[in-house]
């Protein structure tokens, strides 16, 4: 299958490789840098040069392939995605932006091809096994969905270290948050809802997040009770980003918070991902609660480090694909995550990455 990668950044690398190593897709790989394409020199890809806001050469690229990956900074979504509607191209991504996702939808509308946003970890994977386990209820009371991409040494103030896009991390700092609150949607504000919990030993908060949630609000709207997503952090954290957030106003001035970011924080590719779910409502007349979480840690095998970020949100946006090129998915329009079934996305060579828990 002719498929298109955009970006070549630390996940674009990942899912370039697991595609081309499959032996089913043929991959070109496009970023604005070439420098930037060397990351992705040792693989059995194409390699393009193409500055991805230009629209024209965009879609000149997209044309003659099956699908496109679009693994660009969230701003970049919507550029991609009509690029992709006017070559007719299949489409999916990794955005965490809700307007990104919805303007996306109103593309997909009445469109010859799929588009299938939000294909990533959070949103995306989490969705998928939220929905799933909410299926298995008679009546659901609440759905909680909590992730978190955490350093697995933190040693500074903000016990945080850099494991993914520094504009993500901002955008959904800064958002308001979707929820469901007796059956109907509200907005709450990003870094509130505080919540402390503890996992195999370790503590962890947890606080309200843009865009975790996907399409789920949507979908669950008027059939469940609550809905919300949260972050996980270690403790502390929180209180420092609203220090900076709004103490220091820098809300106001997201491109100096990211420049402080990228420059005072280091990155690490020794990070731990936390997946966990918890379901209750009614099944046979009982009151039942169920829980799915995974623990998912970098690897390091054949001279290849692979962060768990890298290696979760590759996962997912390749098991949509590989599901889609197989038919388990529609061939055309909007796709929602939590079209796909959790079963068939673990059952997947690509989705084995989350496993199963120890």
């Amino acid at each position: 299958m002719q498929t298109v990668l955009l970006g070549s950044g630390h996940i674009g690398q990942t899912i370039a490789r697991l595609l081309s190593n499959s032996g089913d897709y043929a991959v070109t790989v496009a970023d604005r840098e070439a420098s930037a394409l060397k990351s992705v020199g040792h693989l059995n890809v194409e390699r393009v040069v193409v500055d991805s806001n230009d629209q024209g050469a965009l879609e000149k690229l997209l044309a003659p392939a099956d699908l496109v990956i679009n693994a660009l900074p969230y701003h970049m979504a919507t550029k991609a995605a009509h690029a992709a509607r006017n070559a007719e191209t299949n489409y999916f991504d990794l955005t965490e932006d809700v307007q990104a996702t919805k303007a996306i939808s109103q593309l997909a509308a009445g469109a010859n091809v799929a588009f299938m946003p939000q294909c990533g970890l959070a949103p995306g994977f989490i969705g998928i096994a939220a929905n799933s386990l909410a299926r298995s209820f008679d009546v659901v009371h609440d759905v909680k969905m909590r992730v978190g991409a955490l350093p697995e040494f933190p040693t500074n103030e903000l016990k945080y270290n850099l494991t993914w896009s520094v504009d993500g991390l901002v955008n959904e700092y800064c958002h308001p948050c979707e929820a469901l609150r007796e059956g109907e949607r509200i907005s709450v504000e990003p870094l509130e809802g505080i919540e402390h919990f503890s996992l195999d030993g370790v503590e962890y908060e947890a606080f309200n997040t843009s865009g975790g949630l996907g399409t789920l609000c949507e979908t669950l709207e008027g059939k469940i009770r609550n809905l919300d997503y949260k972050s996980v952090r270690y403790p502390g954290h929180q209180q420092r980003m609203k220090f900076l957030l709004h103490d220091l106003g820098l809300k106001r001035d997201q491109e100096l918070l990211k420049s402080i970011l990228r420059k005072s924080v280091p990155t690490t590719r020794q990070d731990v991902v936390l997946v966990f779910v918890t379901v209750s409502g009614l099944r046979d007349g009982k009151l039942v609660q169920e829980v799915f979480s995974r623990k998912i840690f970098a690897t390091h095998e054949n001279g290849l480090y692979e962060s768990a970020i890298q290696s979760t949100t590759a996962s997912g946006v390749c098991t949509a694909v590989d599901l889609f090129r197989q038919g388990k998915l529609p061939g055309k329009g909007f796709i929602r995550q939590e079209a796909i079934c959790l079963h068939d996305f673990l059952d997947n060579r690509f989705g084995k990455v989350y496993g199963s828990a120890e």
